[in-house]
């Protein structure tokens, strides 16, 4: 049999699902270059505007004079520096765990974790909207698969009652396209009366909730309840890279069974010692100031598009259309208008829930935020908007 490519992008494209890599450069405050041209960027996780910060620029500059551009082997070989240690005891501290093991990515820290705790015999649980990356660790495993609807407890205990081995739940903190959050307290109480274990992946929650940016469990004082901390270094610390903060025991076991870990080349160091810094910035009176920022313009939005404020629980705000042609329309009249507003469809969210999802930082001023409202009330009236969110309506 012949390989169609062609055949399937003609598939795609009359789907409505087509996508391609669009190049970007940066611009002043929150905005970019696009085809020449200044928009504002409503579509990056960079939270607390660390990406493109002097602050951060200084430190990586700094930190590869010093480490070098790359680590030239994988962490078991001799890929492991003084600064992934010195990076691994701050994300510790930072996450109040013994121990953390740093990874390439998110993705990478998902895939290396879950298969090295969980196999066949095993069970894993997770919330249906969970993230792509937890999603394919999950079947990587080998474990039994149980799903649950969004946030749906009397479901998940169920699960809980008929599953057979360890039994590992997992789920973000908030959700990455809906910017909802994971009814946390009730999971974890659950989970503890079953004997169970818990993977909270913070990548959306982290520099952006609780107390020094430290996420959700922090936040609720759950992080002590919470056996798999996992997060990214690539959202509101401005950089790249994953993480997961556990125990000791655990960090030595996924030492020698994370195939992510084992089999690539470390992060470069420099990368790693850079990381150290914006989780210091992060944790003190800047990331306090940048949070604060963040906020203001989290309910000024909510405010806007008629969310309400108390309805505001991240970053994250999608305006939900159902219909993939509609996002598509609204994004691209946004851009002319000089708004980067992405939209998001199928597969990256169930069908009929396509959506622009509007990410804010704390670079965004007050009257670009008022704008950008202006631009959405204008092109998506309410009356066009799917009623309640998409998580709320699975």
């Amino acid at each position: 049999m012949s390989w169609d490519i062609a055949g399937a992008l003609r598939g795609i494209e009359a789907a409505g699902l087509r996508r391609e890599l669009r190049a970007l450069a940066p611009g002043p405050g929150a905005r970019v270059i696009f085809q020449g041209r200044e928009v504002l960027n409503f579509s990056s996780n960079d939270y607390l505007g660390l990406a493109a910060s002097p602050m951060l620029r200084a430190a990586l500059a700094e930190a590869v004079e010093c480490e070098g551009a790359g680590s030239a082997a994988s962490r078991l070989v001799c890929g492991t520096r003084g600064a992934h240690e010195e990076l691994e005891q701050a994300l510790a501290g930072f996450k109040g765990a013994e121990a953390a093991l740093s990874f390439t990515s998110g993705y990478a820290a998902a895939l290396g974790a879950l298969p090295a705790l969980a196999g066949r015999g095993d069970t894993v649980i997770l919330d249906k909207l969970s993230h792509a990356c937890l999603v394919d660790a999950a079947r990587l495993s080998g474990a039994d698969l149980r799903v649950f609807p969004h946030n749906h407890l009397g479901k998940l205990e169920r699960l809980l009652a008929s599953a057979r081995g360890r039994v590992l739940v997992v789920t973000e903190s908030v959700f990455s396209m809906d910017g909802d959050r994971a009814a946390l307290p009730g999971i974890i109480e659950l989970k503890e009366r079953h004997g169970a274990w818990l993977l909270l992946d913070e990548a959306h929650a982290v520099g952006v909730l609780g107390p020094e940016g430290r996420g959700l469990a922090a936040e609720l004082g759950l992080e002590k309840r919470v056996e798999l901390q996992m997060g990214t270094l690539s959202k509101a610390l401005g950089l790249c890279g994953g993480y997961i903060a556990a125990s000791r025991a655990v960090a030595d076991l996924l030492v020698n069974r994370a195939r992510s870990l084992i089999y690539t080349t470390a992060p470069p160091p420099a990368l790693a010692r850079a990381a150290v810094r914006a989780l210091e910035w992060a944790r003190g009176a800047h990331g306090d100031e940048a949070r604060a920022r963040l906020w203001r313009n989290i309910r000024s939005l909510a405010r806007g598009l008629g969310i309400g404020e108390e309805s505001a629980a991240s970053a994250i705000l999608p305006v939900i259309l159902g219909d993939e042609a509609a996002a598509m329309k609204a994004s691209a009249q946004l851009l002319e208008q000089g708004f980067l507003v992405p939209a998001i469809r199928y597969p990256t969210v169930a069908r009929g829930s396509a959506r622009l999802r509007i990410t804010l930082s704390a670079l965004h001023e007050e009257n670009e935020v008022e704008a950008l409202c202006d631009a959405v009330r204008f092109l998506v009236p309410p009356s066009e908007r799917a009623a309640g969110s998409a998580a709320s309506r699975r």
